[in-house]
This record gives C-alpha cells, structure tokens and sequence, in this order.
C-alpha cells in the first residue's frame, strides 16, 4: 500500500504556527515579489479570493475582510518542511519515504496489515501535527494515483474523514473514483482532461473501465496505460530512492524590479550560480556544463509590460567542478553576451548540469593540493551560511547591495533559522 501526506494549505500553515490568534481566520502568502497568491486557507477560498489570482485583483476582498497577508518566507518554509519530513522518516524508515514537494511525500506502507491501516495513517498524521505544529491530510491507496485520489477526498470533506482516507477494497475504490472529475486526477493534464469529456468520459470510474489499447492510442502511450494500471490497483509508479542525485540543478528568481544595467545582470547571476553550487555540493555531485539564462521583455521605456522573450548561452568545463569560485567565473562572461544594452530584463537563472559524482574526478598531479584546499574552503563556507543563512560569505561578484532582489515586504520573521528572529514567548 502506498501513502501520500499532504500539507494542508503549507505556507499559510506555517505562518498560522507563529501566530495562533490567526486560527481559523482567512490568511494567504503570495509569491516572489509579492505578485500572485500561491496559499490561501479554507477561509480565504471561503471568501472567493484566487488560487494563483495577482494580489492586486483580490485586493478589495482581502481588506474588507481583513485577510492577513504575508510574502513568501522560504527560510521559514524549508526548515518546516525538512521537520515534517524528518517526522515521517522516523515513523515509517528513510527508505519508505519519497520526497515529493516541499509540502507532500509519498510513503511505502506494504509491511503495515491491512487491517491497521487506518490506525496508522491516524498515527502518522496526529504525530506529526503534535511535533511540527503543521496540519497535514493522509491518503492511504494499493497505488500512487489511488493515495493522491484518497487524499484529495480526504480534505475535501475534513470533517467527515478527519484528513484521513483509507481505499483498500474495491467498492471504496469504486466509490471514491466516482466522486472524482478526470480533471483531478493526478497525471491528467487539461489538455486531456477536456479530451476525456467530450468522449464522455467524466470521473475516474468511467476512466479505469477503458481498455489499455485505448489508453495507448489516447493517453500518450504507456504513460496512460500506467494510469489506467494506477486506477485498478496496479502499481506501476515505484517509489523513488531517497538518495538519488538529481541529473540537473537550477537557481531562477525574477527580479525585484526592471534591472537595466549589465552590473546587476552579473550580480544577479553570481548571486544565483553559488545557490546552485551549494545544491551541487549538497548531493556530492560535480557539474560539466552550465547554461546562464535572462528573461527580457524586449521593451525599452520604463514601463512594467510583461511580454517575455527568453534567451541563454552555455559553456562546458575542462574538467568537472563544484567550486563556486570556478563556476562563476564561467558564469558571468556568459552574461556579459546575454546583455544588450536598453532592454528591461525580469528575470534570471542558472542551470548545471552533465552532472556527476564529484569522488569521480581526477585531480592532476600539480593542482591535487590546490583542489583539496578548495574543497575544504568550500566546506568551511557552506557550514557558515547554513548555520548563519543570508549569504553570511558571499563572493564581491554576487554585490553589495542587490537592489535587484525580490520583494518582499510583507514577510515574517524567520523563527526557526535566525537568532535574532526566534519567536519570543511574552
């Protein structure tokens, strides 16, 4: 049996733990530079504020009914996370567990009897609300696709299941399925969600009765006969290990406001080129390649219009690297050639990849003592902007004073990774 815990409404959960007079009142976060609304809690969607909406067309609804508002705190979020997936590690055994999102892991429960099923789903749901502090929903399935279906139900009606769903026979199955539209089937795209009901196809009952030809001819091949697979009980999707290294790494934010000069292109992507070498060093991998993107919307006048126009260069290294230092001075002579001058530029990014094991690269016989010292600096700098955050050392490339970050000017404190920002109890 497979399980998927999801975070209900994550970052405006997170926000609610630090402020308990919020519970039970309508709160949403938006996204970078404070654009759109990415979490609202039932009693915002209660008062029709928009998954995803712009901030400012929901604006009218959020003062009349006094919504409390915050930024993104993604310092606050990651640290949550990593507890609340550290919780259902010790529960179920690392190697049952499968990092989904920030807010959802999927978890292998083939050694639990059926007959305890539900008893252990209410466990890992109640131990992990009572040692995070964050509400999650559970959904317990013979399949991936099946768990995420539970669980979808499961919030839908929390009070009735008490964000728990357990589908372990055939007329649960069949029950659950009916009650739920193609187009929130986990792995049916719009595309072929509005496809499946002009065939008359409606919800995932009608959906797994289709034979798997059908599904090979119009569901993109094997990736619809394994749904189909999913939604009799077969389990076709495994679980991931938990130690596999991702084969790319990526650092892309827009930018706080139009950046125009080429200086703050190249802070900008210093700035980000050493997050993604931090990820790099974190999974103990070595990058061949990296490709330096800008996002422009081509306009020259100082007018905010969004019509993007994406562009990027690339370039490989001699031999693979995980220093931050070599890195960027790869980096920013590709950003020097992205820059035109005039353009308005929106965003930036960074992306390594050619990735491979960083014990698999050859040290030559005159540089091996100088490669080992800067190991051990990039070590020494890794532990003290963990432990510090903020880029406590930082390279001069990356800038100063970095006008061109995001905004964020409703963001609470991080509570749980800054010492001067710890949640004080009056």
């Amino acid at each position: 049996m497979k399980a998927i815990v999801d975070c209900n409404s994550f970052y405006c959960s997170c926000e609610r733990l630090f402020k308990p007079e919020l519970k039970d009142k309508p709160v949403v976060v938006l996204s970078n530079n404070d654009g759109c609304i990415i979490s609202r809690t039932d009693e915002a969607k209660k008062l029709g504020v928009g998954m995803a909406a712009p901030y400012y067309q929901n604006k009218d609804i959020i003062e009349k009914n006094d919504v409390a508002v915050f930024s993104s705190n993604y310092h606050l979020y990651g640290d949550l996370s990593r507890r609340v997936m550290d919780t259902l590690r010790w529960l179920v055994g690392e190697e049952n567990v499968e990092v989904y999102s920030v807010d959802e892991a999927f978890l292998s429960l083939d050694t639990i009897p059926p007959d305890q099923l539900q008893a252990a789903a209410v466990r890992i749901k109640k131990t992990v609300e009572e040692w995070t502090g964050i509400a999650v929903s559970v959904g317990v399935a013979p399949t991936k696709v099946l768990s995420k279906v539970a669980n979808r139900l499961s919030k839908k009606d929390k009070r009735g299941t008490k964000g728990v769903m357990v589908l372990n026979d055939t007329s649960a199955i069949k029950q659950a399925l009916e009650m739920t539209l193609v187009d929130d089937i986990w792995g049916v795209g719009r595309r072929y969600a509005m496809k499946l009901h002009q065939t008359g196809i409606d919800n995932g009952w009608q959906l797994s009765k289709m034979p798997e030809e059908w599904a090979r001819k119009n569901l993109g091949g094997v990736v619809g006969v394994r749904l189909i697979k999913e939604l009799n009980s077969i389990a076709c999707i495994p679980m991931k290990d938990p130690l596999e290294t991702k084969k790319m790494i990526a650092t892309t934010r827009m930018f706080g406001k139009p950046v125009f000069e080429v200086t703050e292109i190249k802070e900008a992507v210093a700035t980000y080129t050493a997050r993604a070498a931090e990820k790099l060093r974190r999974q103990f991998s070595a990058a061949t390649m990296l490709q330096v993107f800008v996002v422009t919307n081509g306009s020259r006048n100082e007018k905010y219009e969004y019509s993007p126009q994406s562009r990027y260069q690339y370039t490989t290294f001699p031999k693979a690297t995980a220093d931050t230092g070599e890195l960027i001075r790869y980096a920013l002579p590709l950003a020097e050639k992205l820059y035109q001058p005039g353009l308005k530029y929106l965003k930036a990014g960074v992306i390594l990849s050619g990735l491979v094991p960083d014990s698999s690269i050859q040290s030559s016989l005159f540089t091996r003592d100088v490669d080992h010292k800067k190991r051990y600096l990039m070590d020494a700098v890794d532990n003290i902007n963990f432990s510090h955050r903020d880029d406590m050392v930082k390279y001069l490339a990356s800038g100063l004073k970095r006008n061109w970050k995001m905004r964020q000017e409703m963001r609470s404190k991080r509570y749980t990774t800054r010492w001067d920002e710890l949640y004080e109890i009056m």
